[in-house]
């Protein structure tokens, strides 16, 4: 497939045609940097004949996989972007995230396809720390965020994907004039196909649901499992794991992962909905699971990453007790430490892997 590149469209402040930017992938493949050589290696897969392109899975619900996403369906997805957010023909655009994953590869995308002018820096945990000029738009994940809130004001419109925003970070950026949207996507449906605002000023502004891009059509399956149907960048229809509060064809609230899903004496919690309410009282990185019990069939616990050996498990536990909104039945029956997390490629904490970790250096019988 033949992709033209929109004749707007300027990387790290020069223009490009499409022989002189495939000369110019080749040169970052050659001797770039890692970041660098990960974008050189898109935009030659990009710029060939071929109507695919391999992209990996981020792997924190699995193994991670290799995907053939179409480009035709990566130019429908950039426009709908466009659209959704309002971000037309040279718009400033900084790409801070690799390459290598979907989300990095679709930022280039839209600069080329739209017309806007991306700069490029290394995706660091802090990729505003040198950056010294304002942009219309970028897109981080979390961490990135927590990172960057004092520079914020660098960026007029942000994206938030890869996992949902924490608790503390949403209270932080209330009231500041960056509009931050938390993400809702896959690989498989070529990044986001939702999108949420976190901290708008204004009332009648919905920051509870997630509400679909362009030509995106919500439902719900007999789990009550999201289920997508997105023809412009997805063939078929993509039937989730996600357990969502279905509002119309366009509007959903998500809960969680019906995988994670805990049943501790016939009471179903929700991990990710427990999650964000512990977020307000737990500033390192934590996540909810459970270990089997012989009366309750499953015991809830709480696993958090004590890196800065600050957290005192018995004070913690009071914390959680006392909190308001968290039912008795929410509160973790123990607490366990890791120094530090097992993550995933990008960056996501594997649930998966650190229990196993844990079974193999506790007692514990999980």
């Amino acid at each position: 497939m033949t992709v033209k590149i929109h004749s707007s469209f300027r990387l790290n402040n020069k223009s490009y045609t499409e022989a002189d930017l495939e000369k110019y992938a080749h040169s970052l493949v050659r001797s770039g940097e890692i970041h660098e050589v990960e974008i050189g290696d898109f935009l030659l897969d990009w710029l060939d004949e071929e109507d695919t392109i391999e992209a990996s899975t981020s792997g924190s619900t699995g193994a991670p996989k290799i995907m053939q996403l179409r480009k035709e369906h990566m130019v429908n997805s950039a426009k709908a972007t466009g659209t959704f957010f309002k971000l037309p023909e040279e718009t400033s655009a900084l790409l801070c995230l690799s390459a290598k994953y979907i989300a990095g590869k679709m930022m280039l995308v839209r600069a080329m396809i739209l017309g806007w002018r991306l700069d490029f820096v290394s995706p660091k945990s802090n990729p505003l720390d040198k950056v010294y000029k304002q942009y219309d738009f970028c897109a981080m994940v979390p961490f990135q965020l927590d990172n960057s809130i004092n520079r914020l004001h660098l960026i007029k419109k942000l994206i938030v994907g890869g996992g949902q925003i924490p608790g503390h970070l949403v209270a932080m950026v209330q009231g500041i004039d960056t509009k931050i949207y938390e993400t809702y996507g896959m690989t498989e449906t070529v990044t986001h196909v939702a999108a949420r605002r976190v901290n708008s000023k204004k009332k009648s502004v919905d920051q509870t649901h997630f509400k679909g891009l362009p030509q995106v059509v919500l439902s719900s399956d007999d789990r009550n499992c999201l289920v997508i149907k997105a023809p412009m960048v997805a063939d078929g229809t993509i039937v989730t794991n996600d357990i969502v509060d279905l509002i119309s064809y366009k509007k959903f609230n998500w809960k969680g992962r019906i995988d994670n899903v805990i049943n501790s004496g016939g009471v179903k919690i929700h991990p990710e909905a427990l999650e964000r309410k512990l977020q307000l009282i737990i500033r390192e990185r934590f996540f909810v699971a459970s270990i089997p019990h012989e009366s309750l069939g499953e015991q809830l616990i709480l696993i958090v990453e004590n890196y800065t050996d600050a957290v005192n498990t018995d004070m913690l536990m009071n914390k959680i007790k006392l909190q308001q909104g968290i039912h008795k039945y929410e509160v973790p029956k123990r607490i366990f430490l890791l120094k530090t997390f097992i993550e995933t490629p990008t960056g996501k904490v594997h649930r998966i892997k650190n229990l196993e970790w844990l079974k193999e250096n506790t007692l514990i019988n999980l």
